[in-house]
């Protein structure tokens, strides 16, 4: 297969399942650890140093669990670490950023009427803005902030609120949600490979030398783990995000990332009460119902006019290829009844995926997604309801590699 495009899409393909994967994973294991550990139980006649223990059913047998806070007087060799889980979630994440991303700057991460900066421009700027949250995060912990929780996570929460504003007013709609996701994941996987797993390894290698551990060491990494509890659905949303332009295709998307973070919090917050058995806050799904009707309002309000968009370098070499006469025929006639401003398809309400080929600049701009979606695969139009015919689809395949090598 010698065709660098569908090779790179197979590519992302594999990275976004290798993600997915990972990421089940992370969240799978970090998850149970929290139902377990707010689950756990003290009985009358524990061994010494048990916190407590929890008693479970699963696949057909029982399991009984304990939990030390202190070391037993034998500690075994192996221990197993969950800590792969969340580096390969990252690491696959970042991975996939860069080959959607960066690699397709020009198409998925700039908006010229946001921000004209060129491709390099606008991958450092993605990278330090990733790296500084880290920062940011890391020292606002360690201050003296960091003594009081509920202040600490109130000020995080007004700095991811002025991330959400900010990042709309560097990248496209479907970006900015996406880096959104990257910088609060980011904060999670360094509090595990920076600070919760090395003050463990500490604790560790203390009481098997018969010494008494710092209680700072567990406190700090309890309290990260308590924030990595609270961020994993939002960053789930911001991720699942770019299939759905209307959460991130409205002027309104930073208000509507805002207020995921709140209900991804009211979520975890009713599942932590149930596993501590402290009874069934069921006010907190009621509460994030409204708030997700607040966010569907808000994703139909009005959008500003922004004009036609920019066209770049590459977007012209399609639009003065001499195919290009044909292939906007074929792309009106077979595709901009739903991919238009208005579109005129039956119960399409809006163009599907923020996607709009109803103009020149729009058909250039998304044309190495038409040539893969109608070119060199029938992934479009669904169904083929539109009837386009092998002519055409070959004709949108011949005029996509001939403005790629710079022929007219």
């Amino acid at each position: 297969m010698s065709d660098f495009a569908v090779m790179w899409d197979w590519l992302s393909f594999a990275v976004r399942w290798l993600h997915v994967v990972t990421a089940i994973a992370w969240i799978g294991s970090s998850f149970y650890f929290i139902a377990l550990d707010l689950g756990l139980v003290r009985r009358p006649g524990l061994p010494d140093g048990v916190h407590g223990e929890e008693w479970q059913v699963h696949g057909g047998g029982f399991y009984h669990i304990q939990k030390y806070l202190v070391a037993p007087a034998a500690l075994p060799e192996h221990l197993t670490w969950f800590k792969w889980e969340s580096y390969s979630t990252w690491l696959s994440g970042f991975a996939l950023l860069a080959i959607v991303y960066y690699a397709g700057a020009d198409l998925y991460l700039i908006d010229r009427n946001v921000l004209d900066v060129s491709a390099p421009v606008a991958i450092l700027i993605s990278l330090a803005s990733i790296g500084l949250g880290w920062l940011v995060y890391d020292a606002l912990c360690k201050s003296p902030l960091g003594k009081n929780d509920t202040a600490l996570m109130l000020v995080l929460y007004a700095v991811l609120v002025a991330m959400s504003w900010g990042y709309t007013q560097l990248f496209t709609g479907r970006a900015a949600f996406l880096h959104l996701g990257a910088f609060t994941a980011t904060i999670m996987t360094a509090n595990v490979f920076l600070v919760i797993i090395p003050n463990q390894k500490i604790v560790v290698a203390d009481l098997k030398a018969g010494r008494t551990p710092d209680p700072r060491l567990g406190a700090q990494a309890k309290q990260r783990s308590l924030h990595n509890n609270y961020l994993t659905l939002p960053v789930i949303f911001l991720m699942l995000s770019n299939h759905y332009p209307l959460a991130f295709g409205t002027r309104f998307n930073w208000v509507i990332a805002a207020l995921i973070f709140i209900i991804g919090v009211l979520i975890r917050h009713y599942f932590n009460t149930v596993h501590a058995r402290r009874g069934q806050p069921h006010w907190t799904w009621g509460l994030s119902a409204v708030l997700f009707v607040i966010i569907m309002w808000l994703s139909t309000a009005p959008a500003v006019l922004t004009g036609q968009p920019a066209v770049s370098a590459a977007a012209e070499r399609f639009i003065a290829s001499a195919h290009f006469p044909a292939v906007r025929d074929t792309v009106m006639g077979r595709c901009a009844m739903c991919h238009a401003a208005e579109p005129g398809y039956e119960g399409i309400h809006a163009p599907p995926k923020n996607v709009r080929l109803d103009t020149d600049a729009e058909i250039a701009a998304h044309a190495r997604e038409i040539y893969l979606q109608a070119g060199m695969s029938h992934a479009m139009p669904p169904g083929n309801v539109s009837g386009m015919t092998q002519e055409e689809r070959r004709l949108l395949v011949a005029w996509f590699r001939q403005a790629q090598r710079g022929n007219p």
